[in-house]
């Protein structure tokens, strides 16, 4: 927000969102060609290019002036796309080398992504007064580039390319689209943020002190990395769609706690709770898809379809949270659920509510055991 031109506050917040959504839907919307690639055999040439795309779309911000535009295109749809050719090929690792404890090895490398969400920002906070936004992005993008190079160096696949595999058979687009199981446990993840990412505001709103409000977002991605090592563990033992619900239920309460955030330590157990809970819900279908499904494609292809609320997810929270900062509107659409999964379908594009989720996960469970009942 340090490189946008002077706007009110309001303006502002929903630029801030839509950039920052934008970057968020693309690694999932690109989800589909990853995971092709990565079923051909492409793994570390789509990490080297997603890997250069981001880095270099990171220094390039370093280097623009203040126009909305470029940070648009440089952070929002560079950095989004360099994201989308590394996070499913990553993510989807554990599934070649782990045939039990996925979930425990998925939440493991996933809760890194966790920790420099939880770094960056407090990096970015002390150096940006210190050296200015240009050389501060440009240190960051050096650490991000010695973390891919490692990766790359460590990360090996141990499946060969379906196109080498023993009676192997291309996916088929078509059976993704009429298989229960798969479509309702794709709709229970059509509501990927709520509210609670407008805590900062809330924060220094309610006088809590900006400089914790600034904290409570790194708060909530440092306990949402224990959260994912430990509910993933959970998901190995209980089911992942199992635990993923019980999740849900429980976001849904706590998004309506943070109406009474009023001092320093509500908004510390706010942020932790939330980040314990909420962040496993793509954890668990990546790998609630990948156990149950054994399809890397329909992993690509389910997040594609929950693209679209990533993206209008954070916009459409902020018209709701208006130029009054009406705070009880957000707070309802994120935590108060509708019964019947056909409304969660047609909700779905505007931020498909926490709570209502579990209707679609229940579902899922239930479908897939009667197709597959225990021996």
């Amino acid at each position: 927000m340090r490189r946008l031109p002077t706007r009110s506050p309001f303006v502002l917040i929903q630029a801030h969102r839509w950039i920052g959504s934008f970057q968020l839907m693309a690694p999932f919307l690109l989800g589909v060609v990853a995971g092709k690639l990565f079923d051909n055999g492409h793994f570390h040439a789509i990490q080297i290019f997603g890997g250069a795309t981001f880095i270099f779309s990171q220094v390039v911000l370093a280097d623009f002036d203040h126009s909305l535009l470029q940070v648009f295109l440089s952070q929002g749809v560079g950095m989004g796309i360099g994201l989308g050719f590394m996070f499913v090929p990553t993510a989807s690792i554990p599934v070649h080398h782990f045939a039990k404890r996925r979930g425990l090895a998925s939440g493991v490398i996933l809760s890194e992504a966790a920790m420099g969400s939880t770094v960056f920002p407090i990096m970015l906070n002390h150096l940006i007064p210190k050296i200015g936004f240009g050389p501060a992005v440009r240190a960051t993008g050096y650490i991000v580039l010695g973390c891919i190079f490692t990766g790359n160096a460590l990360m090996r696949t141990r499946l060969p390319p379906r196109s080498q595999r023993p009676n192997a058979v291309a996916p088929n687009m078509k059976s993704f689209f009429t298989d229960a199981p798969y479509l309702w446990a794709i709709l229970s993840n059509s509501h990927f943020c709520s509210v609670v990412i407008y805590i900062q505001i809330f924060a220094a709103q309610h006088s809590v002190g900006s400089g914790l409000a600034f904290y409570s977002i790194a708060i909530m991605n440092a306990s949402s990395a224990f959260g994912r090592v430990a509910g993933n563990s959970l998901g190995d033992i209980y089911g992942p769609l199992n635990v993923h619900a019980a999740c849900t239920v429980i976001t849904g309460g706590i998004i309506w706690t943070v109406l009474g955030i009023h001092n320093a330590w509500s908004l510390v157990l706010v942020s932790v709770l939330y980040g314990i809970f909420a962040d496993k819900r793509l954890a668990y279908l990546l790998i609630g898809v990948l156990t149950l499904f054994r399809r890397f494609a329909r992993a690509g292809v389910g997040l594609a379809l929950i693209s679209i609320t990533s993206l209008g997810s954070a916009p459409i929270q902020g018209a709701l949270l208006g130029t009054r900062f009406t705070w009880i509107n957000p707070v309802a659409l994120s935590g108060v659920g509708f019964p019947f999964p056909t409304v969660l379908s047609l909700i779905g594009y505007s931020q498909c509510l926490m709570s209502s989720g579990v209707i679609c996960l229940v579902i899922p469970s239930l479908l897939f055991v009667r197709r597959n009942p225990p021996r």
